[in-house]
């Protein structure tokens, strides 16, 4: 009896054993599934922010290109200033209800501005001198061509507060 109940021990102990391999089996291929499909919805939402940021840069750049037209900002109306004597100016209305600029705004202006250029590729604050006077803001310095000139233009009569904005820039 003694041996019967030791077989019966022993292989009740193998099978509980292969159960465990079987269940260690089902967890792996189940982490593995789980693992895989992780992998897979990153893959679709990295490609779906990919295809957002390229849209959402598409309609920056189709708004900067508008501006640069409406405000007359264009590589050949700055061409146009530029031969007529060099001054460039551009007003942009005041919204309603918006006060003239304090001296701590033209601080907050010239910053901003002087952020906005230091952001942009094209453009260099270290060539580019920013003064701000009730919303009057000049810039001076040297500029790559006319189409840096206009984007300067934009950049700063594109910020809270400007409602005029004087060039003295020069090609370089």
């Amino acid at each position: 009896m003694k041996k019967y109940l030791l077989a019966l021990s022993v292989l009740s102990l193998a099978l509980v054993g292969c159960s465990k391999k079987d269940d260690s089996a089902t967890f792996v291929d189940k982490t593995k599934d789980a693992a895989n499909t992780a992998v897979d919805k990153t893959k679709e939402v990295a490609g779906d922010v990919a295809d957002k940021t390229k849209e959402v840069a598409t309609d920056v750049k189709n708004a900067v290109s508008d501006k640069l037209t409406e405000w007359k900002l264009t590589p050949s109306d700055i061409g146009r200033d530029l031969e007529k004597g060099g001054r460039i100016v551009r007003n942009k209305t005041a919204a309603a209800g918006e006060k003239v600029a304090s001296v701590a705004d033209n601080a907050r202006i010239v910053t901003v501005i002087n952020a906005k250029l230091v952001g942009d590729t094209d453009l260099s604050a270290l060539k580019i001198n920013v003064d701000a006077d009730a919303g009057v803001v000049t810039l001076k310095g040297t500029a790559q061509s006319p189409a840096a000139i206009g984007k300067a233009i934009l950049l700063a009569l594109d910020t809270d507060g400007v409602t005029q904005v004087i060039s003295l820039l020069t090609v370089k």
